[in-house]
């Protein structure tokens, strides 16, 4: 670190003065900015300040959405890992939560005086091309397609670069937690538990709401001979998931429709399943879902859900993952998801834990990302990649840390109400 006056005189030493005031702490990462000057502890990741854009998105959106719009546009950026650059600020923050200092209105009037030497004052910046744009009242089916659109027909030759070659895009499961198998493989056993929970025999009918592209809809139906009715809502999953029954000789066992899960239909089938589309059907929705997937059910139907959940206090996918990932998703603890299924008339009869997978699962898919790096960005451009790496480094130290967690329930329609049948 520089210790020339003008250095300590810069927008670094300004903008870390600043900060250490307004968060009762010193810096835990070093800090450059864009006129060269440096500030914070040597010997550890650098957060980059490229442009003073980047202090008007933090004015107009504080925390964690104007962090993720300069990230993603190229105006922060983090010179050392990323991920333990996280780790870093998650840590600090919690540590300096304790002791957050009593903001004056002499602190106000001296931080307004730095923001505005600092070039930080003006409109609000246009939000990112990469950020969502969604309308309309929340959950309605239309604002659902949309919300469903940004992010799964992004590109299937994306999601075909990124995922291995099941295209499951959900945690995977490795048996042996402490084998080093790939991700293909784990990906296969995580379809092949969900088989062996549902007792999926031959000629059995299984609904797969959510379909995603198709890993378990396609594993089902080639090694357990079952007729597989797929439901999604984005046009890029419909299209691959039928293009591989037909290359694998499977059209009279898929049927896929491009369809909202909500659009009648009476059939029931000996199984139904779920994999990581209830995070997107929306809280005061949520009873109505688990409802439909008891209806769906045979009695004596088997019904597995895979879900992401999280604590009480952040019920959401947090500010960045709303605005650019996955609007108006919605996760809750397990155990208020359990509760919901049994209102719905069904019997939970197991649910496992799956967290500790889902870390090696999204370590997987940045290692893939990082590697094919320009490959990621031919195809998605140099915003849309940046969003995934920050999406994967966060989403997995989420995981990592325990701030979120995936669990397979799976569920029995009762045989009568009175009774329950497995």
């Amino acid at each position: 670190m520089s210790n020339s006056g003008t250095a300590r005189k810069g927008a670094a030493a300004r903008l870390a003065a600043l900060a250490e005031d307004s968060f009762g702490g010193p810096l835990p990462l070093a800090l450059r900015t864009w006129d060269g000057s440096e500030a914070g502890p040597p010997g550890t990741s650098t957060v980059v300040v490229r442009h003073r854009r980047a202090l008007r998105r933090l004015l107009w959106h504080p925390g964690e959405l104007g962090l993720a719009q300069a990230y993603v546009t190229g105006e922060i950026d983090v010179d050392g890992d990323l991920g333990e650059a996280l780790r870093t600020m998650w840590r600090a923050a919690g540590e300096q939560a304790v002791h957050q200092p009593q903001v004056t209105v002499a602190d106000r009037a001296r931080a307004l005086r730095t923001l505005v030497r600092l070039g930080a004052l003006g409109p609000p910046p246009a939000p990112p091309a990469s950020q969502s744009r969604l309308r309309g009242t929340l959950h309605s089916r239309a604002r659902d397609r949309a919300a469903i659109s940004h992010h799964y027909d992004l590109s299937n030759a994306f999601y075909t670069f990124l995922l291995d070659d099941t295209m499951a895009y959900s945690c995977a499961y490795w048996p042996d937690r402490a084998s080093d198998t790939g991700l293909a493989q784990a990906q296969r056993a995580k379809l092949e538990l969900i088989c062996d929970k549902l007792r999926l025999r031959p000629g059995d009918r299984l609904l797969d709401v959510g379909c995603g592209w198709g890993a378990l809809t396609l594993h089902a139906a080639e090694h357990h001979d079952v007729h597989v009715t797929a439901v999604t809502l984005a046009e890029e999953q419909a299209t691959y998931v039928r293009e591989q029954a037909r290359a694998r000789g499977l059209e009279d066992r898929v049927e896929v429709r491009c369809q909202d899960y909500r659009e009648p239909a009476g059939d029931r089938y000996d199984a139904v399943v779920s994999i990581e589309m209830g995070e997107h059907v929306g809280d005061a929705e949520y009873p109505a879902f688990t409802r439909l997937l008891h209806d769906r059910a045979r009695p004596g139907g088997r019904v597995l859900l895979q879900q992401m959940s999280r604590g009480e206090r952040a019920p959401g996918g947090g500010a960045f993952i709303e605005a650019f990932i996955a609007p108006d998703m919605h996760m809750r603890p397990l155990g208020e998801t359990v509760t919901l299924i049994e209102g719905a008339g069904l019997e939970v009869v197991g649910a496992e834990a799956m967290r500790e997978h889902y870390v090696r699962t999204v370590a997987a898919w940045s290692r893939t990302l990082e590697d094919g790096w320009d490959e990621a960005v031919r195809l998605i451009g140099e915003e849309g990649a940046r969003v995934w790496r920050l999406y994967l480094v966060g989403g997995g130290l989420a995981f990592e840390q325990g701030r979120m967690g995936v669990d397979q329930i799976l569920a029995v329609r009762p045989e009568s109400p009175a009774g329950a049948g497995s």
